[in-house]
């Protein structure tokens, strides 16, 4: 009696199955033939289940089994689509809009591997020295072989002051790094924005956000009331994305006109064109756009549009290459389908899928090791060291600008991509003072 009874459900959850698959395949434009083929591998899966709920070794929890085959039919498409249990959807939702629980990085699927997209900037897997393209084999000692990417997020996140141990591959390292890093709640403020000397603004992005659009044109008009500005470094390094519209939204505030981004779907209302609109606020400053292999997504688009309409330069090294659109499907039970539904293209028609942004000038970053201080060091005697000297009228506003020097040529001997951003800004500048002044 039971058998049959579990038959009859199997039977009826089939029915429903091929009742959805058909009122959609009618609007996909899918062939009978197609449909026949389907409905044939439909009643094969029925049949397996009922067979393995009978005489598999242990018992069956049939929601699990047919979430399983849910994640592994995703899985087979493609690294970005994927089922979102209910517990993944909200944690995506709570993600852009602001923060979340975890160790701070984006990963995909690459080459069949669980793979690292960025760390995000000051976060624990920053701080424990994660980088872009690092692969994950472990989690906790579970191989991460067919573990999709909304799988691994969960098990590495957790608790607030919990710890996840990782066993990491890096390329050109002959054996793998075994890292526990503890979790913490990262508050992710998208935006930062600074004057690195006065009238050059160094900002950085580290994910595009529900609210990064206005966080960023705000915190640039704030420090206009400072300060003319001359230039703005524009950090999108180790940015994973994000929300498209605000990438959108970034791009269009250097942007007069012309496409920023379009994307091609299967389906006409998948192609969709984002132009960039004229505003009373001219921002024609020089703009360069740091990026490298950890910038991707949302990132892309921004550096793609940017550099598409030679509209500034883009420094640093070939960007990650996620040039897909996801679209996002609540499902009833609280859960979400994450599924691919389009590709980006730049301006000028080129893809960004796997192949990335490639920099105008590449500067691969290079650790900065401090160079040994001589010994004995011998210091020059100016007038201002003289006892009794007479003071200069600027004497107070020299040293502050000597101080404010020093921390800048520090930070930039630090990080050699700034550093070559930061003279190509200062020299745009100057080039564009130069024509000014000889017409």
């Amino acid at each position: 009696m039971l058998t049959a009874l579990k038959r009859y459900l199997l039977s009826f959850i089939f029915l429903v199955v091929v009742s959805l698959f058909f009122s959609y395949s009618s609007s996909a434009e899918i062939s009978q033939a197609d449909k026949e083929a389907t409905y044939k591998q439909l009643e094969i899966f029925s049949n397996i289940l009922s067979i393995l709920q009978e005489n598999y070794v242990e018992e069956i929890n049939t929601k699990e089994a047919l979430n399983g085959a849910i994640r592994g039919l995703l899985y087979s498409l493609d690294p970005h689509s994927s089922y979102l249990t209910p517990e993944s959807f909200k944690d995506l939702q709570d993600e852009t809009r602001g923060s979340f629980t975890g160790i701070g990085i984006e990963v995909t699927i690459k080459n069949d591997l669980l793979t690292i997209v960025s760390p995000i900037a000051d976060t624990p897997a920053d701080q424990a020295g994660l980088k872009a393209n690092d692969v994950i084999l472990e989690i906790d000692g579970k191989k991460t072989k067919n573990m999709g990417p909304y799988e691994a997020i969960e098990k590495l996140r957790g608790l607030p002051g919990t710890s996840v141990t990782l066993s990491i591959h890096r390329e050109g390292w002959e054996d793998l790094k075994k890292m526990t890093i503890k979790r913490e709640v990262i508050p992710i403020q998208s935006v930062k924005a600074e004057f690195l000397s006065p009238g050059y603004i160094y900002s950085r992005i580290t994910k595009f956000q529900s609210h990064t659009g206005n966080e960023f044109k705000t915190k640039l008009q704030q420090l206009k009331t400072e300060h003319e500005i001359d230039g703005l470094i524009l950090d999108l390094r180790n940015n994973p994305g994000g929300l498209l519209h605000q990438a959108v939204s970034v791009a269009d505030i250097f942007l007069e006109k012309g496409k920023i981004v379009y994307t091609k779907g299967r389906k006409a209302d998948q192609n969709t064109v984002f132009t960039a609109h004229a505003s009373g606020d001219k921002r024609q400053y020089p703009l360069v756009i740091l990026v490298n292999e950890g910038s991707a997504s949302a990132a892309e688009i921004v550096a793609g549009a940017i550099q598409a309409h030679k509209r500034g330069i883009i420094v640093g090294t070939q960007t990650f290459g996620k040039g897909s659109v996801q679209t996002i499907i609540p499902l009833p039970d609280g859960a979400g389908l994450r599924m691919t539904t389009a590709t980006y293209y730049t301006p000028d028609d080129r893809s960004i899928q796997a192949l990335g942004i490639t920099p105008d000038v590449e500067v691969p970053f290079v650790a900065c090791v401090p160079p040994e201080k001589p010994k004995t060091e011998k210091k020059l005697v100016k007038e201002a060291d003289l006892t009794n000297h007479l003071p200069g009228v600027a004497q107070e506003k020299s040293k502050k600008a000597d101080k404010e020097a020093s921390i800048l040529e520090e930070r930039l001997q630090q990080d050699n991509q700034l550093r070559t951003a930061y003279n190509i800004v200062k020299s745009l500048n100057l080039f564009t003072d130069h024509i000014k002044t000889d017409n």
